[in-house]
């Protein structure tokens, strides 16, 4: 089943062409992956899915229902993280968890419960300062326990590891990941070594439409190989190997990287046995989605 589809969406802002003709499908319990360079029109699809912003033509439908922009009632399946999230920052974690829940008329048991539940997941179950001495991780991490809050079917992220150091970044990942039997998470990004680490399924966006969607196998293996990598023993080996194939390009003391399909593997595998060089390593490059995205939006 799908959480979200999008069909033939298209958005201009005056002369710019923001979303071209937008088709999009996100599976139930998927971590979704969108990517796209900034700028790309992200923001502007997530803001339409929430019927923040009305399209010029298409349609979305969340759990099969119409979005209707400005007529919020497809909201009852969604949270939203935005890129940077605002609290008031005299309140505790918990009293703004209280304040959300009775925003959206929620039982005033279940809001304690469930935001007990939520700040111990994200990390902040003892937490007791207030919000204005949160560190930019933590709120963040708070900005997700919010858009969980209402057990929503959908949770959108937009970019939101793009600010944080390493480890903030590996917090929020792995609260996503901890988060997807619960839902559906739609996660905006342009950064791909996020999106290999945690998502099922990606989809990439650019020129105002979707230019390959699919699961993160089906993606990598749409190059096959990235080339490879020589490793000889003596400087000298690595002097004739770049003087035969003009393609290797050096990165260290004698290691070799060329860049090409699995012909030019067994042709320079061929010479090396031919020419007895000996080699410490040769090993192909595996194909990675930043190789896919440069392609697909060069």
């Amino acid at each position: 089943m799908d959480v979200l589809t999008i069909q033939n969406l298209k958005k201009n802002f005056g002369s710019k062409k923001v979303l071209c003709g937008l088709d999009l499908s996100v599976p139930e319990h998927s971590i979704f992956g969108f990517i796209g360079r900034n700028g790309a029109g992200k923001t502007t699809t997530m803001k339409a899915i929430l019927g923040l912003l009305k399209p010029d033509s298409g349609e979305i439908f969340c759990l099969g229902e119409k979005v209707c922009a400005g007529q919020t009632r497809t909201n009852r399946h969604i949270g939203y993280l935005p890129d940077v999230p605002e609290f008031y920052s005299y309140m505790t974690a918990p009293e703004y968890l209280n304040l959300c829940g009775e925003t959206c008329e929620m039982d005033r048991s279940d809001i304690k419960t469930r935001s007990k539940e939520l700040l111990e997941l994200v990390g902040l179950g003892q937490e007791t300062h207030r919000i204005k001495g949160f560190s930019r991780g933590m709120k963040q991490r708070l900005g997700i326990a919010q858009a969980l809050l209402h057990r929503p079917k959908l949770l959108i992220c937009d970019e939101p590891t793009s600010a944080l150091d390493p480890a903030g970044r590996k917090e929020i990942l792995d609260i996503l990941l901890a988060v997807k039997e619960q839902t559906t998470v739609l996660f905006s990004t342009h950064i791909l070594s996020d999106v290999e680490r945690i998502c099922t399924e990606a989809a990439f966006l650019n020129e105002g439409k979707i230019a390959v969607q699919g699961t993160i196998s089906e993606l990598r293996n749409m190059r096959l190989s990235e080339g490879f990598v020589v490793e000889t023993a003596q400087a000298e080996d690595t002097k004739r190997l770049m003087q035969a194939f003009d393609k290797f390009q050096q990165t260290e003391q004698n290691t070799l990287v060329f860049h090409g399909g699995e012909e030019h593997f067994f042709t320079v595998m061929q010479y090396i046995a031919e020419n007895k060089i000996p080699v410490q390593k040769m090993e192909q490059l595996e194909p990675t989605l930043e190789s896919l995205f440069l392609e697909v939006t060069k």
